[in-house]
């Protein structure tokens, strides 16, 4: 069995559940959805599966890099997954169909997902040269 630290195995579990569940997203959105839903909603939609997977993307990078624990890979880790749940949790939900006051969750999502690569910016502001 492999030994990591509290913040790898978040970020990596993070991960994989975000990657996972935009291949599924993405997916029925191409099989479920392609007749059901009009173009601007299945645009909607594909945006916040290209959201969701990169910021999977990204929490697997903090699972690599979270070697020694930091505080700044902790706070990114947290603000993609909140940025995920909210930016494309509120894409999913207006392309389906749901009240536009949804949409105010949207702006809070890409401010988590900035907020995230701020303290990505700060790891490495503060990483030491070897």
């Amino acid at each position: 069995m492999t030994d990591l630290n509290a913040s790898r195995r978040r970020a990596g579990i993070a991960a994989c559940l975000g990657a996972g569940t935009a291949v599924l997203a993405g997916a029925f959105a191409a099989h479920a959805l392609r007749d059901r839903l009009g173009a601007d909603a299945i645009a909607i939609w594909r945006t916040a599966v290209d959201y969701q997977f990169w910021h999977a993307l990204a929490l697997l990078g903090i699972a690599v890099l979270a070697v020694e624990p930091a505080p700044a890979l902790r706070w990114a880790t947290r603000a993609f997954v909140t940025g995920i749940i909210l930016f494309s949790g509120s894409l999913y939900a207006l392309a389906l169909g749901a009240p536009r006051a949804i949409g105010m969750l949207t702006p809070l999502g890409g401010l988590a997902f900035v907020t995230g690569w701020a303290c990505l910016l700060a790891f490495y502001l503060r990483a030491r040269l070897r």
